[in-house]
């Protein structure tokens, strides 16, 4: 199940556009990457993945077409309600989550780690060690994917929930969740400054522009979408597919949206 319905408040006004799940990274939308990631693991079909939709979820619908079953959701059930929601179409099965924000790069990007030698039975997450008192997540930093046994899944009420709380907590004082080292670049992409890193990420060292994008002017180490034009110069930001730089600009950290939609991004992006 790829979790695709939350509103993104953290990127506004980004957002108030575009659906989180949809904005692109690496010229991709997010909920695009997470696809790929789950259909390399097998998952490519509407019986076997689903996509939960609620904000702008229109959107969600539309894009994801015939390539998953879809969950929509009158109001936003958080984590644990939106698995609930599917109960009947999970049926019996376990569930791999993964939530449509997360940006996994690198080795194990795949997801291979968390499934392999699954014995059905246990709670297993994608986690980076960090400090407790910072992510509070049994000392580890969630990197966006949780496998979660059918024996958990089936009281989960369709009601608004999250899976720390319903799921991960009580299947660590049972003895049963187990923390999956992740190795690879995560990120949430939650917010202005984590997205944009997950953008100069997926561009590597140098500029990425999409096919059918114009640039007259001046990118360094940025993003640019299709069907965009450049005539400015831009330093460490993206460009979204149809956006504009006028000749007079110079972006620095920022991220635009059409022709004057700009959102500082300033902070340590690798």
């Amino acid at each position: 199940m790829v979790l695709a319905a939350g509103e993104g408040r953290r990127l506004r006004p980004l957002t108030e556009h575009l659906p989180k799940s949809l904005c692109p990274v690496g010229n991709v939308p997010l909920l695009d990457h997470a696809l790929a990631r789950v259909a390399r693991l097998g998952f490519a079909d509407p019986g076997t993945v689903a996509v939960n939709a609620s904000y702008l979820g229109e959107q969600v619908v539309a894009h994801v077409g015939a390539r998953a079953h879809i969950s929509a959701e009158t109001h936003p059930l958080g984590t644990a309600g939106g698995v609930g929601n599917l109960r009947d179409w999970i049926g019996g099965r376990g569930v791999l989550v993964a939530n449509a924000d997360a940006y996994l790069a690198g080795i194990g990007a795949d997801a291979a780690a968390l499934i392999d030698g699954w014995d059905g039975e246990t709670v297993r997450l994608f986690g980076q060690p960090a400090p407790e008192e910072t992510y509070g997540f049994f000392g580890h930093r969630f990197a966006g994917l949780s496998l979660l046994p059918w024996r958990y899944v089936r009281d989960l009420p369709p009601e608004p929930a999250e899976l720390v709380k319903a799921v991960w907590r009580p299947a660590e004082a049972q003895g049963a969740l187990r923390v999956v080292p992740y190795v690879g670049t995560y990120l949430d992409t939650g917010t202005a400054r984590t997205y944009l890193a997950a953008n100069l990420h997926a561009a590597g060292t140098g500029e990425l522009v999409a096919p059918g994008a114009t640039v007259t002017g001046t990118v360094e180490r940025s993003v640019v979408g299709a069907g965009a034009s450049v005539a400015g110069t831009l330093t460490r930001s993206v460009v979204w597919p149809g956006g504009y730089v006028s000749p007079d600009e110079h972006l620095v950290d920022a991220i635009r949206a059409g022709r004057d939609l700009t959102v500082p991004a300033a902070g340590d992006a690798p």
